[in-house]
């Protein structure tokens, strides 16, 4: 199985987020709110587990055409390197401009647009769905004969190249931004303002978006997210609440072939409707749940956990079968889910944790050969746990 390289990555992304968090605050700039942070970092928790049950049948395509439809065998060398990271990126832009495009690819890639703040997390807020259209846009390569492998690894380097230009903190950088995709220009292709929607779609280059004109200069102050806001932390729901409007949009056409025209109209069409109305966005707050100074210290200190075993089951995957880890993958994606709804106030989220500290102890007995000593480790951290949410659930003044 070829190297995870977003994973092995992952010390490195939270080294930089770190630095840039502290510069934040040394500055006074306010970059970052932990309720945000969190949902950003769930949806890529939530990305790459899920990412374990698909990653075969995303690549299934990619393997086949290889073996039984390309045109010719490309060496691997460096100057075909090359070529293929100039083709990976080709492929990249057609798929971006299409997520921003065609509504059901839109539906996954809403989800790396939903942070209404700006900073090296919303880097790591992925869609769990996406990969299954992104895919479909590196096929020709197969077909030119540019070796699986070799591909996967030019992709993971494009996406990882995308991490740095999600920061305020850089502003315009010169001559590269003419080549090159910049902080400048990715945050432009966050803006909802109504003259920056649909620009910037490059991953590495920027060259694609000025050669078919979907370049856009960073000239007015951004504002951050779409121009629907989620107004929930829930990372299940961020990447379903888009595929539940195309429905129901769907239902209530009348004609058949507009139900069907719904899935690859731009988004935001209805039937009937001739102008796709883009609302002014500059005026609205951001959305947010208030929380007290200890239900941000639980919440930070059960993420930081939640992150860590998360860790430790996607370090381990070439370790076991994929049914020794459904255990640890159902819990993974619970508990990101169950911290969302203590950071919503959700009237549910006593019973929500409640559920997730008790499963943890069987869910990675079954799925790991924990000693004793670990065994006893979690008992005290479940119980530890449970009093400190029992205490802040009935005796804090700020009870959801």
């Amino acid at each position: 199985m070829e190297p995870n390289y977003i994973a092995l990555s992952v010390p490195v992304f939270f080294i930089l987020i770190g630095l840039e968090l502290a510069w934040s605050w040394y500055k006074n700039l306010k970059l970052y709110r932990l309720s945000d942070a969190i949902s950003n970092i769930s949806c890529g928790i939530g990305q790459q587990i899920s990412g374990i049950v698909f990653k075969s049948a995303i690549f299934f395509g990619y393997f086949w055409l290889f073996e039984n439809a390309r045109l010719f065998t490309i060496p691997s060398n460096w100057f075909w390197w090359i070529v293929l990271f100039i083709g990976v990126d080709f492929c990249y832009y057609w798929f971006h401009r299409m997520g921003h495009e065609v509504n059901s690819i839109w539906a996954t890639h809403v989800v790396h647009h939903q942070s209404e703040d700006y900073n090296l997390s919303v880097a790591l807020r992925q869609s769990w769905f996406q990969s299954f259209f992104s895919s479909l846009f590196y096929l020709p390569l197969a077909i030119l004969g540019f070796d699986p492998l070799i591909t996967i690894t030019v992709i993971a380097v494009n996406t990882l190249y995308q991490f740095w230009i999600h920061t305020e903190l850089i502003k315009q950088m010169g001559w590269f931004e003419y080549v090159f995709n910049t902080p400048s220009h990715h945050r432009v292709h966050h803006g909802s303002n109504p003259k920056y929607i649909d620009k910037n779609h490059g991953g590495t280059l920027i060259i694609w978006d000025r050669i078919f004109g979907t370049f856009q200069k960073e000239e007015e102050k951004v504002v951050y997210g779409i121009t629907t806001p989620l107004n929930s932390w829930n990372p299940l729901w961020a990447n379903l609440h888009y595929w539940r409007e195309i429905f129901e949009t769907a239902n209530q056409a009348e004609r058949f072939s507009d139900k069907l025209k719904v899935f690859i109209a731009l988004p935001g069409w209805k039937p009937g409707v001739k102008e796709i109305i883009i609302p002014d966005t500059a005026w609205r707050e951001k959305f947010d749940r208030p929380l007290t100074k200890n239900k941000k210290i639980y919440a930070f200190v059960q993420f930081s956990i939640i992150l860590s075993i998360s860790s430790l089951l996607l370090f381990s995957v070439a370790k076991f079968k994929l049914i020794e880890l459904l255990p640890m993958i159902f819990w993974s994606l619970f508990a990101i889910i169950s911290l969302s709804k203590f950071l919503e106030n959700n009237k549910l989220q006593l019973y929500y944790e409640l559920i997730r500290i008790i499963a943890l102890v069987p869910c990675l007995m079954l799925t790991f050969d924990t000693g004793t000593n670990v065994i006893m480790l979690l008992t005290l951290y479940a119980i530890f746990s449970f009093y400190w949410l029992i205490k802040l659930s009935w005796v804090s003044s700020d009870r959801g």
